[in-house]
């Protein structure tokens, strides 16, 4: 039984703040704790890494819960939310799972998101740019989630479907709000705004479709064309999948790692003097304050684990926070080392593994290599008291803002 000081609330602003007192409580007096959510909340990096791989551990069908859930609405459904991520990759299985994966796991394996590189060079050096000049206009502050990490990731996911560059603020507002949906329990009013976010994303979709685009979209579309089985849902669904995960993880990534480069100046000096470090570090900055905090499973049978049954019907949480602060896989966990050799889990494991861990990756050296170097001076807007805003989320670790001041007074 956990105390209140430890509980495991992952709706509580406290936990947003800080929850590595809480994993770390967890981890050493109840591994495998079943809680006040009635569900198994799993905390051990060998654990975690064990259960993502898990036979009998199945991902969750939401797509047809949210169809039962439309019968209690006075009016509506949510009929365009249910379709569009019953074919999201994380609500799958084999062998729906294999056939749309197989389609598209090139354009996202990591030799061809290296030959990406110059391009998102030139988006984060743009976006740097116009960062600078408001930056100029603004006492030498900026906010690095809404004036660089954000646009980024919403940037480089529209060049690679073949999108209109413009239209990435529009994509940035979808991808916030519709997130969510992998944070349950959820209000009705909360699904109903989502089912609205569908419909809207569909629509402009199903519009670009008829324009013959370029890209991963314009792929997919000649593949249904060329006698891929490969449906108008499949395609809209995976593609709004893209622009909503690959925005949030990478967005969240890179804010999560300025501000624990900046809270670590030793380790700050260290990147700027050893550019090289930059891809061992992105590894170790995820681990410290990874962005995908936990990933829920289902289980479809009864098993033993950890001398714990885990019943047909429960959910288990899986928690790859706990699991990268994990002391017996990662010396001093709670320090930033950046010549760890240890295998951290950012993106999962398993069958689910994250598609785009490759891009997130890249994205992520490059945005926080150009951003050190160009900007020395760079620092918190209020050192002794930053008063950090936490995005209410259960699955994804991120802030809503983080004021810095950009350029040297």
């Amino acid at each position: 039984m956990t105390t209140n000081k430890f509980r495991f609330d992952p709706f509580s602003p406290d936990f947003h703040a800080n929850p590595y007192p809480i994993y770390e409580w967890l981890r050493d007096n109840d591994p495998i704790h079943w809680s006040f959510m009635q569900a198994w909340v799993v905390t051990r990096h060998h654990d975690v890494d064990a259960l993502l791989k898990a036979p009998e551990l199945h991902v969750d069908d939401l797509p047809m819960r949210l169809r039962q859930k439309s019968q209690y609405l006075k009016q509506g459904n949510f009929t365009a939310l249910a379709q569009t991520i019953e074919n999201w990759l994380f609500f799958l299985e084999p062998p729906h799972h294999t056939k749309l994966k197989s389609l598209v796991a090139k354009s996202f394996s990591p030799s061809m998101i290296e030959t990406r590189r110059p391009a998102i060079a030139e988006l984060v050096d743009r976006i740097l740019v116009q960062a600078e000049q408001k930056a100029r206009q603004n006492n030498g502050e900026i906010d690095i989630m809404i004036d660089f990490a954000e646009p980024l990731p919403a940037m480089s996911v529209t060049q690679i479907l073949g999108l209109p560059l413009e239209d990435h603020d529009k994509l940035m507002r979808w991808s916030y709000d519709l997130f969510f949906v992998f944070d349950q329990p959820m209000s009705l009013s909360g699904y109903q705004k989502q089912n609205e976010i569908a419909i809207e994303a569909r629509e402009y979709l199903i519009n670009l479709m008829a324009t013959k685009p370029s890209g991963l979209l314009g792929q997919l579309l000649e593949a249904r064309e060329q006698g891929t089985q490969l449906n108008e849902d499949e395609i809209l669904g995976f593609c709004i999948m893209l622009l909503i995960v690959g925005q949030e993880t990478t967005k969240s990534l890179i804010g999560n790692s300025v501000l624990a480069l900046l809270q670590h100046p030793q380790a700050l000096a260290e990147l700027q003097q050893n550019p090289n470090l930059i891809p061992a570090a992105i590894e170790e900055l995820m681990r410290f304050d990874s962005p995908v905090q936990v990933i829920a499973r289902l289980a479809t049978e009864d098993f033993e684990y950890g001398g714990k049954t885990i019943h047909t019907g429960d959910k288990v949480i899986l928690c790859l926070g706990a699991a990268n602060r994990d002391r017996e896989i990662f010396p001093d966990p709670d320090q930033i080392n950046f010549h760890r050799r240890n295998y951290n889990l950012p993106f999962g494991g398993g069958l689910h593994y994250c598609l785009g861990a490759a891009s997130a990756r890249v994205q992520g050296q490059i945005a926080i290599g150009s951003l050190i170097q160009r900007y020395p001076h760079l620092r918190l807007k209020n050192e002794s008291n930053p008063e950090l805003q936490w995005r209410e989320s259960i699955t994804l670790r991120g802030l809503k803002t983080l004021p810095v001041k950009f350029l040297a007074s």
